[in-house]
């Protein structure tokens, strides 16, 4: 299998996570995290499934997917800087990957993409400096135009994966957002949305060897 730069470097940090802990490296799927493994899906109203019931939040699906079990540190209206503020704590948590998707709302709120940018790298650079593997979540633009239209990624996720050397799950929320039938209003998914996001996520999981 040829490993793309971000798909290698998942693959690098989970089984490195893997060595630290069994002390070995011969075995194969050293990559996979085994059931109960410890995670964290830390972000704003998307990540704790604001516009639906709690347990048809993406984590929570894909905790069923995975038999992870995931913590969901998504908080309803959070921006880059509030998430920032809360890495301290995710970290003392001690998970085994954590899934960062925010930003919706530094757009909402008409923060500077420069600082969203500054603030999403030093929430990784947080998490990486603790030996904790990350994958960023796209969001998409919520402009006029794409509330009432087909949603499209953020370009600085990209750049941010890119700089930073970390995987990236792109169009997840865009796909859902752009789909009347997967919302519960124009910036939120409903309960089927959520679950379609999460079945994407859980491919996307699967193609980098994280889980079977």
């Amino acid at each position: 299998m040829i490993f793309s730069k971000n798909r290698l470097s998942l693959y690098s940090l989970v089984l490195a996570v893997t060595v630290a802990t069994t002390g070995c490296s011969d075995e194969p799927n050293q990559n996979v995290l085994p059931a109960d493994s410890k995670v964290v899906a830390l972000g704003d109203s998307l990540t704790y499934g604001y516009g639906a019931n709690p347990d048809t939040a993406y984590p929570a699906v894909l905790a069923e997917m995975t038999r992870w079990s995931i913590a969901n540190e998504g908080v309803n209206g959070n921006t880059s800087a509030d998430v920032l503020a809360r890495t301290d704590q995710v970290v003392s948590q001690n998970p085994d990957l954590v899934l960062l998707g925010v930003g919706g709302n530094d757009v909402l709120r008409r923060v500077q993409p420069e600082t969203t940018r500054a603030n999403i790298t030093a929430t990784i650079n947080k998490l990486k400096s603790a030996d904790i593997p990350v994958v960023l979540i796209a969001q998409p633009h919520f402009s006029a135009s794409s509330i009432f239209g087909k949603a499209s990624d953020n370009p600085i996720y990209k750049d941010i994966a890119k700089s930073e050397d970390v995987p990236l799950y792109a169009s997840g929320w865009s796909k859902v957002l752009s789909d009347e039938n997967l919302k519960s209003d124009q910036i939120h998914a409903n309960s089927a949305g959520y679950r379609n996001f999460a079945e994407g996520l859980y491919g996307y999981l699967q193609e980098e060897g994280v889980v079977r």
